[in-house]
């Protein structure tokens, strides 16, 4: 019966509610969990990593078809593939590769939920070409958020057009032991300059997180909590802190990022907190991130850390959980949406559920948001890459002269007695590049292979007038090969560093001046990440007989120009007193022997400035400048200060700030004011300063620091020009967590200090009055 009066049109079936995207995200998410079944919940918080490219201690060739394919049989899926860049595939062969694999999971899958791909991008896309621009430590060195946040758009940029839609970045955590090994991975001891770099690092990875474009990424913000300042100096130690201290030092950045921010993913840290492992953590991953800052995104573990919460025999375990089924318990319970890198403990999942040991309601309440961000990045709809762009885009001309300029901002001047530096190229006939950091890959940890990489040597000889002879000797070692990935750390020989050392001095009496290329390596300080690969150190001394090249350099009586190169500040006692000229270098990227040159010859004044103080020794260890009154003392027969002071670096011209004042003089709780102080380039060149404004609480009811980062400006001034710099001082300038540990601000004076360091010497003094 065509056309019955009765009966109503049978209406279309369309596709599911879960494939339409002109529905709201929030509802296709509802749609696709009510369709899912327990097996496909729980391989969307698992990840893949081994199962797809193999093992992740050899070098991977690229996809495993039959293992791939085994590990989506059952057409369950999985929630994340780690690390394509590590396949050592070109822009477009990784492209090509993440386009496989999406298809592969798409046609293989009952539902065709996409993958997200995550990758590193510490300091650029850890690939093969990718750009490599500074460290973070050096990054923050340039106290120039900005800046930094331009160069991880870059870095998204690049990986997104590669097929990667997370970044394992940045890290927040804040640097108080320069003995642990991933100091090189932060941006320093100060959780306000921390805050800074890392919200400027979401806004670069995130952009406006609608993601429609094909530029940007997840951000992971890690590692929380409190994992910078371990036991002993060594990496994933315990954090024996307070809970004030906790969360005014170590939260500080995290919260600045997810409430400022926007940043969608966090990894919680290997380390535990008061007793307590991270990855296990409800007060610290449910009841602060969740409850406290309202945070909607996904929490991703730290490679193998849940499985730590039982034992890990490569590192350590926790001892928390009886095995890998009761670990997964324990990470589901605190709220752990996905581990990675491969389904160690959350492979238990599914028979938890059936037991009663987790309920899946929990499970979807952890899914949720998994797949929202999948719906946001538009991967239902496109999951795949223009190969031909990825290749255009990664490494391009335009992206190396961003990572140029970064490297030049992040140079510190620490020393410059009789103004040695700049060198005049014109005085100049023979120039001797010394040392084991001359001619070798400078890049750190986490480090892809850059389309170029200019050494201090390459750059000084491009950089250098026609007919000026650049020698060139290595001097000593600091350790043999050096490699991040070694796992084996063997020193140099002493007796071959001698005979090094002689002939380097040979060298150097040809020249009229000469360059001392030291520091470390990527062996002496990087991530221990096993018993069998460490990197942190009991001597933050210089590594080998690095002192006694200097010492022999320096008896020749030629000029000596010192450049250190390494991942945490060493202490460079004798260098400090001897050498007259010092450069800060850290890691500065694929770009930094070119910068370093610039900077050498004048072409480029030097405006970095220390994001962390460099100690006289382990031993004077915490050196960081925001300590309590009663912490610094002093020592017998020694010294309490450091070496080189927080905020510190000159320039090749001279600055004088004056004029301070403030917009209003007393305010009321709850109110804002600024600081203004007038800056003068007095010097006969144009360069750039770091105006710092640090706060002081003259009297309140729980102890504060001496002083405290509270903003900066870097102010770019011609020779003779004068600038008015204002900062604004708000509330959360002036707060602290107080007796019950609630945020205030309490009434009083406030001393608000200026100047170009931390140091009291370099610091004018207003006194703010809060009522």
């Amino acid at each position: 019966m065509k056309n019955h009066p009765l009966r109503r049109p049978r209406k279309k079936s369309g596709p599911p509610a879960y494939q339409n995207p002109a529905l709201a995200p929030a509802r296709r998410v509802k749609d696709l969990l009510a369709r899912m079944t327990l097996e496909e919940k729980a391989a969307q918080m698992m990840g893949a990593w081994q199962g797809v490219f193999g093992s992740p201690l050899e070098p991977m060739k690229g996809l495993d078809l039959s293992k791939a394919k085994k590990l989506f049989k059952g057409g369950h899926g999985v929630g994340q593939i780690c690390r394509p860049g590590m396949t050592g595939k070109n822009a477009r062969e990784m492209a090509e590769l993440t386009n496989a694999l999406q298809k592969l999971v798409r046609e293989n899958t009952r539902l065709g939920i996409p993958v997200i791909f995550h990758d590193e991008c510490l300091h650029g896309h850890m690939a093969n070409r990718g750009t490599s621009f500074p460290q973070p430590i050096a990054l923050a060195g340039t106290f120039n958020p900005e800046l930094v946040e331009s160069l991880y758009a870059m870095a998204a940029a690049e990986a997104r057009a590669r097929g990667v839609h997370q970044a394992l970045t940045p890290v927040l955590d804040v640097a108080r032991d320069p003995r642990w090994g991933r100091v090189e991975e932060t941006y320093g001891e100060d959780p306000y300059l921390v805050s800074q770099m890392g919200l400027a690092a979401v806004r670069g990875f995130q952009g406006d997180a609608n993601f429609r474009e094909k530029k940007h990424v997840i951000a992971t913000l890690k590692h929380f909590a409190a994992h910078g300042q371990p036991e002993a100096g060594m990496n994933c130690g315990p954090a024996n802190i307070s809970e004030r201290e906790l969360r005014e030092v170590f939260l500080a950045p995290f919260k600045v990022a997810i409430k400022e921010g926007g940043a969608i993913s966090v990894m919680p840290s290997y380390n535990e907190i008061d007793g307590v492992p991270s990855h296990a953590n409800c007060w610290l991953l449910e009841d602060v991130l969740r409850k406290e800052w309202g945070f909607k995104g996904f929490l991703v573990s730290d490679y193998f850390a849940i499985a730590e919460l039982h034992e890990r025999p490569a590192t350590h375990g926790h001892h928390v959980a009886a095995d890998n089924k009761d670990a997964c318990a324990l990470a589901v319970r605190a709220g752990v949406n996905l581990e990675l890198p491969d389904p160690d403990c959350y492979g238990h999942l599914i028979e938890l559920v059936r037991e009663g040991g987790i309920k899946e309601a929990h499970l979807n309440r952890l899914v949720a948001p998994l797949l929202y961000w999948k719906l946001k990045l538009g991967l239902f709809e496109d999951p795949y890459v223009d190969p031909g762009e990825a290749e255009r885009l990664t490494g391009c001309g335009k992206h190396r002269a961003l990572a140029r300029r970064a490297a030049r901002e992040a140079i510190t001047l620490l020393k410059n007695d009789g103004a040695l530096l700049p060198l005049n190229p014109r005085a100049l006939k023979t120039l001797a590049v010394i040392g084991p950091n001359a001619h070798r890959s400078l890049l750190g940890g986490y480090s892809g292979v850059p389309r170029q990489e200019v050494t201090v040597l390459d750059g000084i000889r491009a950089q250098a007038s026609p007919g000026v002879d650049v020698l060139y000797h290595e001097g000593c070692k600091i350790t043999l090969g050096g490699s991040w990935a070694q796992d084996e750390v063997i020193p140099g020989d002493p007796a071959e560093d001698h005979r090094q050392i002689v002939a380097a001095v040979e060298v150097a009496k040809r020249a009229d001046a000469v360059i001392l290329v030291l520091g470390g390596n990527e062996q002496t300080s990087r991530e221990a990440w096993s018993r069998r690969h460490l990197g942190d150190r009991a001597n933050l001394d210089l590594v080998g007989r690095q002192d006694d090249l200097a010492a022999a350099l320096l008896a020749t009586g030629k000029p000596v120009v010192v450049l250190l190169f390494h991942g945490r500040p060493n202490s460079i006692n004798f260098l400090a007193h001897h050498a007259r000229a010092i450069l800060e270098c850290w890691y500065l990227g694929q770009e930094g022997g070119q910068a370093v040159a610039e900077v050498l010859f004048g072409d480029v004044n030097p405006s970095g400035k220390l994001p962390i103080s460099i100690p006289r020794s382990a031993g004077h260890l915490p050196v960081y400048y925001n300590h309590k009154s009663s912490a610094r003392r002093g020592y017998l027969f020694d010294e309490a200060s450091p070496l080189f002071a927080f905020g510190h670096g000159m320039s090749y011209t001279t600055f004088e700030l004056s004029n301070v004042r403030l917009k209003k003089q007393t305010i009321h709780v709850g109110e804002s004011t600024r600081l203004m102080v007038d800056v003068t380039n007095t010097g006969t060149r144009a360069g750039e300063e770091v105006v710092q404004m640090y706060i002081r609480d003259v009297v309140s009811s729980v102890t504060r620091p001496v002083k405290e980062l509270k903003g900066f400006k870097k102010v770019a001034l011609a020779a003779g020009e004068k600038k008015t710099v204002s900062l604004t001082i708000s509330p959360q300038s002036l707060s602290f967590h107080n007796l019950g540990m609630k945020e205030i601000v309490e009434a009083g004076k406030f001393e608000i200090m200026i100047g170009p360091s931390s140091r009291d010497a370099d610091l004018q003094k207003v006194v703010l009055t809060v009522v």
